[in-house]
């Protein structure tokens, strides 16, 4: 599909996330035991044959560059074209300062924009888990003439406060946009749009000298009832993290079988940066229940009910229950942790006890000794 260009938001850091988004922003967010939130939008890009991808990053991007590389994981590594980082307003030199809105972020990179060289581009933001057929989305806004498609999902997945929804009339167009509601009502916007590359241009053109920062404010809701904007409404399994908990909860639904098909589906895979772990080590005595283990790890004590990446050691008599394990976490003999998250390199000591809930998960840092 040379005809859609790809451009992910991958600048935003959800503060409600705590210790888990200190080191990195939500995109970089280590998931599912393999993978990273913004592997699942580029992939749906890629399965839907976009060859050229934009990344608009701001701050604390260290980490998705180092997953990112190149993009040759991606297949997006190429001549002309591929995997563009664009770093804060890197291509018109307005100085610093936070983004304000997706709007003001598109408009520090104006002149990539600007020499797109597809008819037609995708916006879509790199901190869900989501597997969309972008390939389909893409046909249904030719099919329809639609000036927007915006994606939507019929399951809430974040709390109001945080979303956007939309209502429909009779002839299917979005006629009524709430942002951040009190209560949720009507389909939950993904904020995933497919609009011409020219519309683009002239509405971030347009915002740039208003003043305008964010498209769902200052481009959507004034134009409902002069702009033909059609949903694109995605049935299957969505992930947004609002939370710990709900970051928790989401990586808990991975042990659900449906939602992994749902998540994975072969037909369009998730693809993500390629480490050559070796196998996992079980040693005699181990025990894994109903778990999700990534490659590399070492287990020797007791894992039931948890999610483990790469390189993660269970040493003898250690158990863990409830839990998500980030890359290079060490348990050490004796100890137990019960609805605990730990972040990358933490290493628990012998016969320590940590516990959390199941509506309050204890998130341990980056690199902490506990």
């Amino acid at each position: 599909m040379n005809d859609l260009h790809g451009i992910l938001f991958a600048y935003r850091s959800n503060s409600n996330l705590g210790e888990l988004t200190r080191p990195r922003n939500t995109c970089s967010l280590p998931f599912g035991g393999r993978y990273r939130l913004v592997d699942f939008m580029l992939s749906n890009y890629i399965n839907a044959g976009i060859t050229d991808v934009g990344i608009i990053v701001h701050e604390s991007y260290q980490s998705l560059l180092d997953h990112l590389g190149s993009g040759k994981d991606w297949e997006l590594s190429r001549k002309h074209g591929g995997l563009r980082i664009l770093p804060p307003f890197g291509y018109e030199g307005k100085g610093g300062g936070e983004y304000r809105g997706n709007m003001e972020a598109l408009s520090g990179v104006y002149s990539y924009l600007q020499n797109i060289r597809q008819d037609y581009v995708i916006l879509g933001w790199g901190d869900m888990a989501v597997n969309l057929p972008v390939a389909d989305i893409y046909q249904q806004h030719l099919d329809t003439g639609a000036d927007i498609t915006m994606v939507c999902t019929t399951h809430y997945c974040s709390t109001p406060g945080n979303c956007e929804y939309v209502t429909l009339s009779d002839n299917g167009q979005v006629n009524d946009l709430a942002i951040h509601p009190a209560t949720a009502s009507g389909l939950e916007s993904l904020e995933l749009y497919v609009m011409s590359k020219q519309l683009l241009l002239d509405v971030v053109e347009y915002c740039s000298t208003h003043n305008i920062y964010h498209f769902s404010r200052g481009v959507l809701q004034p134009r409902l009832h002069t702009m033909k904007i059609i949903p694109y409404v995605h049935k299957g399994y969505v992930a947004r993290f609002p939370s710990v908990s709900g970051y928790f909860n989401d990586s808990m639904d991975l042990l659900d079988e449906k939602v992994r098909d749902d998540l994975f589906n072969p037909d369009r895979p998730i693809r993500t940066k390629d480490q050559s772990n070796p196998s996992t080590y079980y040693g005699p005595g181990s025990v894994c229940k109903h778990s999700l283990v990534a490659d590399g790890c070492f287990i020797e004590g007791e894992v039931e009910n948890s999610i483990l990446s790469r390189g993660v050691i269970v040493e003898k008599g250690a158990k863990v229950s409830n839990s998500v394990l980030m890359q290079g976490t060490v348990i050490k003999a004796g100890a137990s942790l019960s609805y605990v998250i730990t972040d990358k390199n933490v290493k628990v000591n012998e016969d320590r006890m940590l516990m959390g809930h199941s509506t309050y998960p204890l998130a341990i840092s980056k690199n902490s000794i506990v």
